[in-house]
């Protein structure tokens, strides 16, 4: 049997609350392009409606889908869905599921004070490095105005975690 081959990631999807603030949140702030300005898919029969029909299940009624993607060619889906609720805490890391996404950017506390400045926060109070005196790698974790858990890498994953970032000496 041989071993699979690893995937390229394509694409996330994130619920918003607003779909238009968040396009130009992630615009604006973290830089990407968009695709496909929102628009409205409707539960209907045309192929679209009937294909999320499948995912969603009946009675979704409709929603605010925009495509975006950052400079390496991944997808970012955002959805608004009529009835969406906005929790006052998203962060429940213990239930299983996605609770972050990262980005890399090399000046990690700019892109964070930025983020504050569009209305998100901070996770973190201060990056951390992960060899301190050694190299420069360092991340924080913040969170976008619509409660989506972001972190912010300064270097590539592999980078990171190359040397066992987590190996005490």
């Amino acid at each position: 049997m041989s071993l699979p081959y690893p995937r390229r990631f394509s694409h996330i999807g994130l619920s918003v609350p607003d779909v238009e603030a968040a396009v130009k949140f992630y615009r604006d702030v973290m830089g990407w392009y968009i695709i496909m300005e929102p628009s409205e898919i409707v539960e209907d029969d045309s192929p679209i409606g009937d294909m999320c029909s499948d995912v969603f299940g009946a009675g979704w009624k409709s929603f605010k889908i925009a495509h975006l993607s950052t400079s390496d060619g991944v997808g970012i889906e955002l959805f608004e869905f009529a009835d969406n609720v906005d929790p006052e805490n998203n962060f429940e890391y213990w239930k299983t599921g996605i609770f972050h996404f990262c980005v890399q950017d090399p000046d990690v506390v700019g892109l964070a004070k930025r983020i504050e400045a569009a209305g998100g926060k901070r996770r973190m109070k201060k990056p951390r490095y992960y060899y301190p005196g050694e190299k420069p790698y360092c991340m924080i974790y913040m969170e976008d105005p619509f409660g989506n858990i972001l972190e912010i890498y300064s270097h590539s994953y592999e980078l990171h975690y190359a040397s066992g970032a987590y190996q005490k000496p």
